[in-house]
């Protein structure tokens, strides 16, 4: 039985629009339309108990889940969604014990939710130049409890000159650009690794896809995950009038070796064939006729003798 201590994370659930998040402290209270909630009546209590406000209303006391905490998070930036994140993780296989690179922290919510899949053994390095959004997002991490396994990196990848990492499991680029840092990505990801880009609009995924094929990555996939809620009620059930349409669109590509061969080229044959003395000058027709035919001989001489 998990009773509610002093410190513990509480959601005062009321409906699915009024819910509220908290740390249990027993000298805190707040107010709401349905009346007053005193933390301290909360504690030695099961979660999943409920609570009698002074306006004979009750609210549910749950256990936060990772879910709420990403939807309660403080949004310095557009988060991504829980939809979108759960076919990132499902899409890329993530497990306990993977290495993630993250460019772009954002708020923090993606960043929050791969970290409490990995635990205990793996770990999230995430990438941003934003010093504002980066204090927002650690506090949003912290308050998810998984800052123990996330590191912060105030680093631009795009002008950095050697990678910070390698041997990645999977890489998550959220930037207005994605496209930009593919180079980047594909070596510090493992062969085979995955990579998903956050693209707000259709123009971003053509420029990411194109910068995916060139760098060589296959089992590209772009998608677009729309829910719908139901109002399930006896007699009336119908689609809800709110509900979380379009985010972004998800881009996802795997590392691959393409096998393209470099062209060759014989630099021993250029050095030669640099060396063939250039033809002089013009100074009559016969003069130019002759230095023709001088510089054809040199030239063949010197191939015949490479070959």
């Amino acid at each position: 039985m998990a009773l509610i201590k002093n410190n513990s994370p509480v959601l005062f659930f009321y409906s699915n629009s009024k819910k509220w998040l908290a740390k249990i402290s027993k000298k805190e209270s707040f107010h709401t339309h349905i009346g007053v909630i005193k933390h301290s009546d909360a504690i030695g209590k099961e979660y999943g108990s409920r609570l009698i406000t002074n306006k004979d209303k009750y609210v549910y006391l749950l256990e936060p889940t990772m879910y709420d905490y990403v939807m309660k998070i403080q949004h310095g930036t557009q988060i991504v969604y829980p939809k979108d994140i759960g076919y990132i993780i499902a899409r890329c296989g993530i497990g306990s014990g993977q290495k993630i690179l993250e460019i772009g922290t954002g708020s923090g919510s993606l960043t929050s939710f791969v970290a409490g899949v990995v635990k205990p053994r793996g770990h999230v390095y995430t990438f941003d130049v934003d010093e504002n959004f980066m204090k927002i997002a650690a506090k949003n991490i912290e308050k998810a409890g998984m800052t123990k396994y996330v590191t912060q990196h105030n680093l631009d990848l795009k002008t950095a000159k050697k990678m910070p990492l390698k041997d990645m499991d999977v890489a998550f680029v959220d930037l207005g650009d994605p496209w930009v840092v593919v180079p980047q990505v594909r070596k510090m990801l493992k062969g085979s690794g995955c990579v998903f880009a956050i693209c707000p609009t259709m123009n971003q995924l053509e420029k990411l896809t194109m910068a995916l094929v060139e760098n060589e990555f296959t089992d590209i996939e772009s998608t677009e995950h729309i829910l719908r809620t139901i109002e399930a009620r006896e007699g009336k059930t119908r689609h809800s009038f709110q509900g979380i349409g379009h985010t972004t669109y998800l881009c996802f590509a795997r590392k691959a070796f393409f096998g393209r061969n470099p062209k060759k080229s014989s630099v021993k044959s250029k050095t030669d064939l640099n060396d063939v003395e250039k033809p002089a000058a013009k100074t009559d027709t016969t003069a130019t006729k002759t230095s023709k035919k001088t510089s054809t001989k040199r030239v063949k001489t010197k191939v015949q003798k490479l070959s």
